[in-house]
């Protein structure tokens, strides 16, 4: 969530770097009227009981003498009819501004390229060969499901599109792919924690998934309370710190989970409706990092190099994009993505997002410290896919496959296979 004070105190500026993400400055100014007017009300509120304490303590003044009071006293019932009538004018202003304020997105960090337009992102590097097959490759599903190791059909069955039944080795690969990574995570000096898959609304408002964005998600909602599944790990580990006071001493905090992810993926009607890129349902390993502002930029490369680790250490070719301004995460202020070869499609596919995103979310769930002058600040908050486990699987099984339809295992993942260094065809 963005500073009032600092749209008030810069609004030209704020209304200018706000244009990159889409906001238009009418929404601003729609946003500053009715903070202004709850000030105006809230001042007016300060006054009336200011008089009303005034006039009171004369009033008792007033019996303790025996004198009449009788028209002072009919006087401040309608000061407290206007104070409560004022009462209920802030509270309404606060609403209507606060909710423009909650689905204000993040200013954008002058280093990431202005635009609104996803093709603009500016590509950093890129690493890892490229091979050249000597046959057309085939897509991961086709292969997944001519080795028997995915199964979409019956997923459809089961649960319905976007779903996928990994079998026998596709099991064991997914279950080699995370564990590798988590591993990989802990030699780094990240903590690994395994956290709960439901939160509640307050968890997705501090870390921006509520309320912009209640319809990308599944809510289960019983007699006792409404829960969300979590659409990433992200969620249940910034919250961990929610409302509380971080020991400067601790930071950088470096944490990392696998969960599932649930997300509806509301609005992709039609977009990569087969295999296991976009789904309904996936495992990820989250790398969260929660830093000092003067730190947080440095621990952005920091995490972004983290799950480059693990893209090379697979042999998989990928390269590093800077996200355009329109195309960042809504708490973001800047994101790298990672996207890593896919042959069948002939292009590069994200598989991680690493994002800074300042004291957004920080501010949103009240996660502060003590800075050396022992004055409370916001920590900054970063998060990064470490990696999406599905798309690795994908990428794997695109680039590893041979002629005759086996898939070769990488050597890191080899010693998590319990040695097999082959997939084939299974029953």
């Amino acid at each position: 969530m963005l500073d009032i004070k600092l749209l008030r105190q810069k609004t030209d500026w704020a209304k200018s770097e706000l244009a990159k993400r889409g906001i238009k400055a009418e929404e601003i100014d729609e946003l500053l009227s009715y903070d202004q007017q709850r000030r105006t009300a809230l001042t007016k509120v300060e006054e009336l009981k200011a008089e009303r304490n005034r006039v009171s303590a004369a009033i008792a003044q007033m019996k303790r003498q025996h004198e009449d009071a009788d028209e002072q006293i009919a006087a401040m019932r309608k000061v407290g009819q206007e104070i409560s009538a004022q009462d209920k004018a802030v509270a309404e202003l606060e609403e209507k501004a606060n909710y423009i304020l909650v689905r204000l997105p993040n200013i954008p960090d002058d280093s990431a390229p202005a635009s609104l337009n996803e093709d603009d992102a500016r590509e950093e590097r890129k690493w890892g060969h490229i091979r050249d097959f000597g046959f057309t490759p085939k897509a991961h599903w086709d292969i997944g499901e001519d080795l028997g190791i995915l199964d979409f059909e019956n997923a459809a069955k089961v649960s319905g599109s976007r779903f996928v039944y990994y079998r026998g080795s596709g099991a064991r690969l997914e279950r080699a792919v995370y564990n590798f990574f988590l591993d990989e995570h802990n030699k780094e000096g990240y903590t690994e924690v395994l956290p709960p898959y439901l939160v509640n609304n307050e968890s997705m408002f501090g870390t921006g998934q509520f309320p912009k964005f209640v319809g990308d998600s599944y809510t289960v909602t019983n007699e006792d309370s409404d829960l969300t599944l979590i659409p990433t790990a992200e969620v249940p580990l910034v919250n961990y710190y929610r409302d509380s006071v971080v020991d400067a001493d601790q930071l950088p905090i470096n944490v990392t989970a696998l969960t599932p992810a649930f997300r509806s993926e509301a609005g992709s009607a039609g977009r990569d409706t087969r295999g296991l890129i976009r789904m309904h349902q996936f495992n990820k390993v989250e790398m969260v990092k929660v830093t000092k502002p003067e730190d947080s930029w440095q621990e952005l490369e920091n995490l972004t190099h983290d799950a480059e680790d693990l893209l090379q250490k697979l042999n998989l070719p990928y390269h590093v994009i800077t996200l355009a301004t329109g195309d960042a995460s809504f708490t973001s202020a800047k994101t790298y993505d990672l996207e890593v070869w896919i042959p069948a499609q002939n292009t590069y596919r994200e598989i991680s997002s690493c994002s800074n995103c300042t004291d957004f979310q920080a501010r949103r769930a009240h996660i502060q410290y003590r800075d050396d002058q022992g004055r409370l600040q916001f920590v900054h908050t970063l998060n990064g896919s470490g990696l999406a486990v599905g798309r690795t699987v994908a990428a794997i099984l695109e680039n590893y496959q041979n002629e005759d339809g086996t898939v070769t295992i990488p050597d890191v993942l080899v010693p998590y296979m319990g040695g097999q260094t082959i997939i084939e065809k299974e029953n």
